[in-house]
């Protein structure tokens, strides 16, 4: 476990849980032509209203331009560090190519200082390596998966996160995802062999209200704790239940409790072999 926990000097540190990074990374800064300044999103449209609840403020960060194209193919790359990303959960690594380019990729979980690994229609199956998904064998894991060729890894990003392989027809790879739905990518989409790295950061606990709002998360309040005009499942004298059959949105749109809240003409339902199962118990 790569789990550091606290004294409970404070009330807070008591139940406090972060990732020991000292064991899982190779301590390199950043190096500093692949980093730079951008503005983040902060919740707000172009004319400075809410557009995305529960967003804002958080530490300053610096961008580090991680590479998901991946577009220099049969040329092995060496991984030279291991290094935290503030903008993503997964770790990220310089990639030293062997005529001298060096970019950031994202990492499996496997990776370590030194590794080899290439990107090519013919390279082996073996986590860290980069094929179209028509090479890949059945069963096997991959993450950062592109939905279209050559349009960079968009699936599967997040740290411990990997599609799987189940099946492969009429030119299509079936990937049972992160939220167990099952869908249809074209097979000369490319993935990553492997899962991605840093998988412990869900058993991270917070600790205080604090390190949300240095994340830059902002406080969600319940719906059943406004007034009515504020919320479908605000009002009624003292605590009570939300008085609805189901779920709301505060706009009156269905809202978990294994609600179906997918668009019935979404464009990508065709690719959709099976529905993601919702629930606690999926």
């Amino acid at each position: 476990m790569a789990l550091k926990t606290y004294r409970p000097v404070t009330k807070s540190s008591r139940a406090m849980s972060r990732i020991d990074y000292r064991t899982l990374l190779s301590g390199d800064k950043p190096l500093k032509s692949l980093k730079g300044g951008f503005k983040r999103g902060f919740g707000r449209n172009n004319a400075g209203r809410i557009s995305t609840r529960h967003k804002g403020g958080g530490h300053k960060r610096l961008a580090r331009m991680v590479d998901f194209m991946f577009d220099k193919k049969d040329i092995p790359a060496r991984i030279a560090t291991i290094e935290y990303d503030p903008n993503r959960s997964a770790f990220i690594g310089l990639a030293i190519y062997r005529d001298g380019e060096k970019r950031y990729v994202l990492l499996p979980k496997t990776a370590k200082v030194g590794d080899i690994f290439t990107v090519g229609e013919n390279a082996p199956a073996v986590p860290g390596n980069r094929l179209p998904l028509a090479k890949i064998p059945v069963g096997a894991f991959v993450y950062n998966v592109e939905i279209k060729p050559n349009g960079g890894g968009v699936i599967a990003r997040s740290a411990g996160n990997f599609a799987e392989v189940v099946a492969y027809d009429d030119g299509y790879a079936h990937l049972k995802m992160p939220s167990t739905e099952i869908r249809r990518i074209i097979g000369t989409a490319w993935a990553t062999i492997g899962e991605a790295s840093n998988p412990e950061h869900n058993l991270e606990n917070l600790g205080k209200a604090g390190r949300s709002r240095w994340k830059g998360i902002r406080p969600t309040v319940r719906g059943t704790a406004m007034n009515p005009v504020d919320h479908p499942h605000g009002g009624g004298e003292g605590r009570q239940g939300r008085g609805l059959r189901r779920a709301k949105t505060l706009w009156g749109k269905p809202s978990g409790k294994g609600q179906k809240t997918r668009r019935p003409k979404k464009y990508s339902n065709v690719f959709v072999v099976s529905r993601r199962k919702v629930g606690k118990r999926k």
